[in-house]
């Protein structure tokens, strides 16, 4: 059990606290312990008491399994009040009417079917009789009842399992709500019917026993909900009757009715009464039942308590919205169980939901805020969410609430890699920053809804900016897109930003935030086509709805009409800065290509494939060249008009290029040893540009093979060749197998194309085994990564499926390869963080580490598919098991998988490798 100590060390309320609602109100035993169920009080003078004159517990008709009236008419007769709510076929309304009757007839024999109703509810067995009820003490027969409980089993309705269980819990809840209301005018003032249920319940959840203490608390929570309702409705008819009173009182004498004003004054007393005899139930509860139940041991009671608290306040703030009952959803936010720590979150958004409340929390937010914004880290990602949110409705109470420190807490979970808590994030962050900006869009130059949005996508750059975090801009534009989705697709505006100039006295975009407003675009522009959030955030794609698929096209359309026209005009502005233009020209692959043409815009197409050859031909980055790639891979689908103006477009760059590659081979290898610098540059240029295309376009017609392999083999011969020429003439060789295999595996090869392509690859292989034997060790890193994946492409594998064609291609590594391929992992993986490339940038020294790490990891996982698809013999894995422990932190999980796959593959030859392994490691 939670200890009080432990929830009440953070903040000391006033000592009136402990006597909620009416501080003179003065209960003898209100928590019932030593009251007898049965014994009834006196009634109330001037109020006739339900039941008074009963025939006793023997009278005609009487039974706890008596239900009369409509439930004789649906068939349910002899079903108890329990057998009667878990069905839930009748109407609770008429459950309730019936039993009342059977009140007024014999209320001893219905209080006693309701106190078997809520024995029963817990899930024991036995039954409270007559005779108990009359005679016991309320001690005696709740350890009576415990006697009979059957604990073995450990479930009770409210815990079991099934649908009609699960509806189990709202129907009885449902029932006592309706109890109440029914009674409201009468029976409940009656001092037996609700200081018995009272009685009971207060000495169910003191029980030992978890059933009956869960089951009465949630009784009692939930009748302290409906006596709080029938309080409310007392405080606003007395509050109209006194209006009505005074009214008739200040009235001239021969206006007054002396009748009218006794009337009312009676009105009133009685309301006082009923009110002070409400005030007194509640207490009973509140003092018996809540205040030991809300620091139950079991968190699921203590989740129930501050939910219904929660209730209270919201419904009735007058009389509960106060420090004397905040204090309890204060010290229990720091409960150890996530389900009662996210109670009092959504208990606190109720209230600070409703902004006429806000001036009551103002002391509960100054002591309690620190912890909320602590809870925004949350292990339990539901309650960081909720907490997210209710700083957000606490923002909105207010800005002088929460520091800047306490708003930067918020902000960085943007970048959160679980989606709720990044979108809650995002709507905070919106209401914080944006919405406050509307207010002084007078004093802007520009005006209208551009002018604002402009002003918005140019604060959501400058955040961008200041959280550092520059390779994660899908990540906040994910986050705001369900607040902030039209914002963000404005294209308009980012258009504007970027194109137009500034009007007289607002600032120019700097570089930096240039660069950062065309990467929010590019991540919006993503976001609207594809309409899923950005890997690591989400399962993955999602089926879309009917209006969701239609808003997808319409953005698409929408993108493309502006972007078409725009996209030339962005290349040509800047044309020197290729991460802009890395940027810039992934934008196509979201074209809805169809419009060029149904748009007339077809000289925009023009314009946009004249930008792109003047890239390809100015710039030699891979990211920029492969992104020209893959715009002419996007643009040249077959299925559209427009193909055949880009395929000509495509082919006449790529022949010049080519023919320029071919000339410049020539000149290079001629001249030997004497190379000129200048030469090897663009030769170099050339084959980047030629490789960046071949990645996504077949050139096969082209026949590179043949001068690549004489470039590859001089290089080998002469020992100088540069090694950026080597590594992209490796690479572009690897496509231009991996191409002729397409074809072949198509069916649309020539006849002998498949002789070639088996010497071309074996000869490759024989290339790259050639490399790894050299000196420069990023030449062997691509040697290795390469010869791996065409191991892999070409090994038995490739004749599955109903491909045995392919039978001639499969090639299997000798001992001599695999022992070479085995020596460069434990040369190149398992080696220690090389200390000689530290730097006094700590920092830069970092990120060097990651990507050394990083690049260390793909080449381990290169050989252990090897080792997985029986590529490689499996006991060369021995090798990689025995560095499991040693090197765990860097490639734990790889190693882990490896043994897991290979255990699938053959139990017998695994343990074997692992035997090897392990005496190595001994050795």
């Amino acid at each position: 059990m939670i200890e009080a100590q432990e929830l009440h060390s953070d903040f000391h309320f006033p000592q009136e606290a402990d006597t909620p609602l009416s501080s003179d109100t003065d209960l003898e035993d209100p928590e019932g312990r030593n009251a007898k169920l049965g014994k009834p009080k006196a009634p109330k003078q001037g109020k006739k008491a339900a039941g008074e004159k009963g025939k006793g517990l023997g009278g005609k008709g009487t039974g706890p399994n008596r239900v009369n009236g409509h439930h004789q008419e649906n068939g349910m007769e002899n079903l108890s009040l329990f057998e009667v709510v878990k069905l839930g076929k009748s109407a609770m309304q008429s459950v309730v009417d019936d039993w009342i009757e059977a009140y007024k007839n014999e209320r001893d024999t219905a209080l006693l079917e309701l106190i078997n109703f809520f024995i029963q509810c817990s899930g024991c067995k036995g039954a409270v009789s007559s005779e108990m009820f009359r005679h016991m003490q309320n001690s005696e027969i709740i350890r009576k009842m415990t006697e009979e409980f059957d604990e073995d089993s450990g479930d009770y309705p409210l815990t079991m399992a099934g649908p009609q269980w699960k509806k189990f819990k709202s129907n009885f809840c449902e029932f006592i709500g309706v109890l109440v209301r029914q009674c409201q005018y009468s029976t409940i003032y009656d001092e037996y019917m609700m200081d018995t249920i009272i009685s009971l319940l207060t000495g169910l959840s003191d029980s030992q026993v978890r059933a009956f203490r869960h089951t009465s608390t949630l009784a009692a929570m939930k009748l302290m909900t409906a006596l709080v309702n029938v309080a409310l409705n007392l405080s606003i008819n007395m509050d109209n009757t006194q209006r009505q009173y005074e009214a008739e009182r200040n009235k001239t004498i021969g206006k007054r009715s002396v009748e009218r004003v006794e009337l009312l004054f009676q009105k009133r007393k009685e309301l006082h009464e009923n009110q002070d005899e409400i005030e007194n139930m509640m207490n009973a509860i509140f003092k018996g039942v809540f205040i030991h139940r809300y620091r139950d041991a079991i968190a699921e009671i203590r989740a129930i308590c501050i939910e219904e608290i929660g209730v209270w306040m919201k419904m009735y703030s007058d009389a509960f919205l106060n420090d004397s009952y905040l204090k309890y959803v204060g010290w229990t936010m720091h409960d150890k169980q996530g389900e009662v720590r996210l109670k009092c979150l959504t208990a606190l958004q109720g209230l600070y939901y409703n902004r006429e409340l806000n001036s009551r929390l103002e002391l509960f937010t100054s002591r309690f805020k620190d912890r909320i914004v602590s809870m925004t880290l949350d292990k339990e990602y539901d309650v960081a969410v909720q907490a997210v949110k209710l700083l957000t409705l606490v923002l909105q109470s207010g800005d002088e609430c929460l520091t800047s420190e306490d708003c930067e807490s918020v902000y960085h979970l943007v970048y959160s890699a679980h989606r709720p808590l990044a979108v809650a994030a995002g709507d905070f962050l919106y209401k914080k920053l944006f919405s406050q900006r509307s207010a002084d869009e007078d004093a802007m130059p520009r005006r209208g809804r551009q002018c604002r949005n402009a002003n918005l996508i140019k604060t959501t750059v400058f955040f961008f900016l200041e959280s550092e975090l520059h390779e994660h801009g899908a990540y906040l534009v994910d986050s705001l897109w369900d607040c902030a989705s039209e914002l963000l697709k404005d294209w308009e505006s980012f258009i504007s930003l970027l194109l137009d100039e500034p009007f007289p006295g607002e600032e120019e975009l700097t570089d930096r935030q240039e660069t950062a407003l065309i990467e929010i675009m590019l991540c919006a522009v993503r976001q609207s086509c594809e309409c899923h959030p950005p890997v690591g955030r989400g399962s993955g794609k999602r089926v879309l709805t009917a209006k969701e698929k239609k808003t997808q096209l319409d953005d698409r359309t929408r993108i493309t009409e502006m972007f078409a026209v725009a996209l030339p005009l962005l290349l040509a502005k800047y044309s020197v800065d290729a991460t802009k233009l890395t940027n810039l020209l992934q934008l196509p692959q979201y074209f809805d290509l169809e419009i060029f043409t149904t748009g007339r815009l077809e000289k925009h197409l023009e314009a946009l494939l004249r930008q792109v050859r003047e890239v390809v031909e100015k710039h030699t980055e891979t990211d920029v060249l492969e992104a020209c790639s893959k715009t002419y891979y996007a643009l040249s689908n077959e299925d559209y008009t427009i193909f055949n103006r880009v395929d000509i477009a495509r082919s006449q760059l790529l022949d010049e290029q080519i023919d320029k590659f071919n000339r410049l081979l020539e000149e290079f290898l001629q001249e030997g040893e004497e190379t000129d610098e200048d030469d090897a540059y663009q030769v170099l240029s050339t084959l980047k540009r030629i490789t960046a295309f071949h990645n996504a376009h077949d050139l096969s017609r082209w026949d590179l093979f043949t001068n690549l392999y004489r470039l590859l083999n001089t290089g080998l011969q002469n020992g100088d060749m540069p090694q950026q020429i080597v590594i992209h003439a490796l690479q572009c060789t690897h496509f231009s197998i991996l191409w002729q295999l397409a074809k072949v595996s198509k069916g649309t090869a020539k006849q002998g194309d498949m002789v070639n392509l088996r010497k071309q690859m074996r000869a490759f292989c024989l290339m790259c085994q050639r490399y790894l034997a050299t000196v420069n060790t990023a030449v062997k890193e691509q040697a290795f990564t390469l010869l791996c994946d065409v191991l892999l492409v070409f090994s038995h594998q490739i004749v599955s499926s109903g491909r045995e064609a392919l039978e001639p291609l499969v090639f299997s590594p000798d001992s001599s390869l695999q022992a070479e391929l085995l020596s460069f992992v434990q040369d190149h993986v398992f080696v220690y963080q090389d200390e000689e490339n530290n730097t006094d940038d700590q920092r830069y020294d970092e990120v060097w580490k990651i990507e050394a790490l990083h690049k260390r990891r793909n080449l381990l996982a290169g050989y252990c598919k090897l080792i997985i698809y029986n590529v490689v013999e499996m006991s060369t894995g021995a090798d990689i098991f025995k560095q499991y422990m040693r090197y765990y932190n860097d490639y734990g999980d790889i190693i882990k998988e490896t043994m897991s796959r290979t255990r699938q593959i053959d139990k017998i030859q695994c343990a074997k490798t692992l035997i090897l392994s392990l005496q190595q490691v001994n050795d």
